[in-house]
C-alpha cells in the first residue's frame, strides 16, 4: 500500500476517491454506475484502475469474491445507493461468512438528504452493520483516503472479511486535498497473529499423548496460505488430515494421509475419522453445524485443540481443551517447531493402528455412483473433467448438487483452485466468482460448474465476459431440476416434487436452450448428452480460449449426492449409499 501520496492542488472528493484506490494497489474494480455513484466515474476514465462494467451490482460482489479468493489480494466492487448497494447484500453476506477480503464502495445521497428518504436512499451501513467486518459512511471529503486506506487494512488484515464504504455525493463533488495517510488510527483494532507459546506446548503434549487424533483443516488455512505448512506437520506426524469444503487444496487429495472432506456430504473415511477421534487439531476450522452434524453427539470422545485468528470462533460451538488465538500459518510453524524438539528427544506419537484403521475405512467406502442408461451420470462429467483440465486449472462451483460432485470428483492438489460459497450456500454464485477469478488469474483455466438452476440466477454476466475479453468456460450440470432440493423431496416428502421441475411437465423443449444462450451472450454453446461424447467435449472446450464456453452436460435428474447425514442426525447415521450404512471395526484400535 503506497504510503508517501500527496496532492496539494484541490480536487473533488471523488478523484480523492480513485486516487486513494491507486494508492491501495487496486488494479480491478467490478461495479455498475449510477447517480450517487457516478461523480467518481468521471476520474476513472483516466485512472489505471479497470472498471469491469458488469451487469448487475450482485454480479460485482460476486466477481469480487472470485477474485480475492483467486489471488489472495482484496476483491473490490462498486454500485450506486439505494438498489444498488442493497444489491451487494448478497455477496457482502457470503464473503462474511467465508472470510473473503473484499472492499464495497457505495454511493449515498448528498449529506443534507440523509434521513429523508430521498431518491434511491437507503441505510447500507445499517443493514450491512451484521454482515461486514467494518463499514463507514463518509461526509466530508478530507476524511476518504483515510476510511479507503483502513478499509483495505481491515479487509486484509486478522480474519479477512468485507469492509463497505459509504460515500455521500456530496463529500464526492466538493473539494478537498489528498493526502494518504503514513499511519492508521484503528483503536481496538489489533489482531493476534502470533499464538501464545504456552498453548503450543499443551497442543504438542496433547498431539504426543493421543492415540486417535486428527487433524480437522478450515478455510482459515487457506486464508492464511499455510498450505505448506500443513504438509509439513501431516507429514512430520502421519496424523490423518480432513479438510472442508473451504479447505479443499489446502491439502492435496492424493496424499495417502488425506481422508477427504467431512461432514454432511463428506466422504465415510473423514466423518469416521473425525467420530472416531479422541483428539481433533482444528486448524481454522469453526465447527460448523454442515460439518458437525448433532453436535450433542460429533465426535463423543476427542478432546480439541482449536486454533483460529479469530478468538469469537474458539469455543462457539464445542469446548476448546486448547484454545489458540493465531494466524494459522504461525501457529503450525510453531507446533512444528515443538513437535521437532520432542522427537529429537525421543518423544513421537504412536498412531499405527489409528492410521491403519482410517487407511482401511478409505479403501472400504471409496466415493461412487450409480450410471443411468437415459442420461449423463454428474460424476462421471466431473471425474473427466477434472482429469481432462488438470490440478492447475482453478474450479468455481455453485451451490447444490453439482457442487458436492465437484469437491468430491474433481482432485485438487493446490490452495486456491477451489471456489464456492460454502458459509452462506449462494444460488448464483458461480459465474460471475469464476469471471472475478479469470481477471485475477488471466493465464488460468478457469471453470465455472453450475447447475441450471443456479446458471439461471447470474448467467447475465456471460455478457460482461465476451464484452471484456475474459474466457471463463461454464459447465452447465443440467438435470432440469433444483437438484438438492428435488433430492430432500426424493428422501424426505415421499417423492413430492413441489416445484422443483424446472422444465415443463413432459415438454420436449428445454426452456431455455443454454448453447443457443451462451451464443445470444458472444460466447460458444455446445452440448453433451452420451457418455461417449464426454471427452471429445471437454477436449473441444479447452481449445477454444479466446471467448467463454458454455457446454451443457445433460445429466440423469434422480442422480443423488451420497454419502450424505440427514439434517439434525448424527454422523454415526452417515449413508453411503441409499439405505446403506457403513460397518466399521474397531477392534485394532
Amino acid at each position: 500500500m503506497r504510503n508517501d501520496s500527496e496532492m496539494s492542488e484541490q480536487i473533488s472528493g471523488a478523484q480523492s476517491l480513485i486516487t486513494s484506490l491507486e494508492a491501495a494497489g487496486v488494479e480491478h474494480v467490478f461495479g455498475i454506475p449510477g447517480g450517487a455513484i457516478l461523480p467518481a466515474y468521471d476520474p476513472l476514465v483516466d485512472s489505471s484502475v479497470r472498471h469491469i462494467l458488469v451487469r448487475h451490482e450482485q454480479g460485482a460482489g460476486h466477481a469480487a469474491q472470485g477474485y480475492a479468493q483467486a489471488s489472495g489480494k482484496v476483491g473490490v466492487c462498486m454500485a450506486t445507493s439505494g438498489p444498488g448497494a442493497t444489491n451487494l447484500v448478497t455477496p457482502l453476506a457470503d464473503a462474511h461468512m467465508d472470510s473473503t477480503p473484499m472492499v464495497a464502495v457505495t454511493g449515498q445521497v448528498a449529506e443534507s438528504l440523509i434521513g429523508t428518504d430521498g431518491f434511491q436512499e437507503a441505510d447500507i451501513r445499517g443493514i450491512t452493520m451484521p454482515i461486514t467486518k467494518h463499514n463507514f459512511l463518509v461526509t466530508d471529503p478530507a476524511e476518504i483516503p483515510a476510511r479507503i486506506a483502513e478499509a483495505f487494512h481491515i479487509a486484509s488484515t486478522g480474519r479477512p472479511g468485507p469492509v463497505l464504504v459509504d460515500i455521500a455525493k456530496s463529500a464526492l463533488t466538493a473539494t478537498t486535498t489528498f493526502r494518504w495517510p503514513t499511519e492508521l488510527n484503528l483503536p481496538g483494532y489489533r489482531p493476534v497473529t502470533k499464538p501464545h507459546a504456552k498453548q503450543i506446548r499443551e497442543a504438542a503434549r496433547l498431539i504426543l499423548g493421543a492415540r486417535k487424533p486428527v487433524l480437522y483443516v478450515g478455510g482459515g488455512t487457506i486464508r492464511s496460505g499455510a498450505s505448506a505448512e500443513l504438509r509439513v506437520l501431516a507429514e512430520l506426524t502421519g496424523i490423518p488430515v480432513v479438510t472442508t469444503l473451504m479447505a479443499r487444496g489446502a491439502f492435496p487429495d492424493s496424499h495417502p494421509q488425506h481422508l477427504g472432506m467431512p461432514g454432511m456430504h463428506g466422504t465415510v473415511a473423514a466423518v469416521a475419522g473425525l467420530q472416531k477421534s479422541d483428539l481433533i487439531i482444528s486448524l481454522g476450522a469453526r465447527f460448523d453445524d454442515r460439518v458437525t452434524g448433532n453436535l450433542d453427539s460429533f465426535a463423543p470422545n476427542a478432546h480439541v485443540i482449536h486454533a483460529d485468528i479469530d478468538p469469537a470462533e474458539i469455543g462457539k460451538n464445542r469446548h476448546a481443551d486448547v484454545p489458540i488465538v493465531g494466524d494459522i500459518k504461525e501457529v503450525i510453524t510453531d507446533l512444528v517447531a515443538v513437535l521437532r524438539a520432542e522427537a529429537a528427544a525421543g518423544r513421537t506419537g504412536d498412531y499405527e493402528g489409528w492410521v491403519a484403521f482410517c487407511a482401511g475405512v478409505k479403501k472400504q467406502y471409496p466415493l461412487g455412483y450409480e450410471t443411468h442408461e437415459d442420461g449423463l451420470a454428474p460424476q462421471y462429467v466431473l471425474e473427466r473433467l477434472g482429469r481432462i483440465s488438470g490440478p492447475e486449472s482453478i474450479y468455481v462451483a455453485g451451490v447444490g448438487q453439482h457442487q458436492m460432485w465437484a469437491t468430491h470428483f474433481i482432485g485438487y492438489e493446490h490452495p486456491n483452485t477451489w471456489i464456492n460459497s460454502g458459509g452462506l450456500g449462494t444460488m448464483g454464485f458461480s459465474v460471475p466468482a469464476a469471471m472475478g477469478a479469470k481477471v485475477a488469474r488471466p493465464d488460468a483455466t478457469v471453470w465455472s460448474v453450475d447447475g441450471d438452476g443456479c446458471f439461471q440466477m447470474t448467467n447475465q454476466e456471460l455478457a460482461t465476459c465476451a464484452i471484456e475479453d475474459i474466457p471463463i468456460k461454464v459447465a452447465v450440470v443440467n438435470n432440469s431440476s433444483l437438484g438438492m432440493v428435488r433430492q430432500w423431496q426424493t428422501l424426505f416428502y415421499n417423492q413430492r416434487y413441489s416445484n422443483t421441475n424446472l422444465q415443463r411437465h413432459g415438454g420436449p423443449v428445454r426452456i431455455p436452450d443454454f448453447p443457443k444462450l451462451a451464443e445470444a451472450y458472444g460466447c460458444v454453446g455446445l452440448s453433451c448428452e452420451r457418455a461417449e461424447d464426454v471427452d471429445a467435449t471437454i477436449e473441444k472446450a479447452m481449445e477454444i480460449n479466446d471467448v467463454p464456453v458454455v457446454v451443457d452436460f445433460r445429466v440423469h435428474k434422480d442422480a443423488m449426492v451420497w454419502p450424505m447425514v440427514a439434517a439434525g442426525t448424527s454422523n454415526d447415521e452417515i449413508k453411503y449409499a441409499r439405505g446403506l450404512a457403513p460397518q466399521f471395526d474397531e477392534d485394532d484400535l
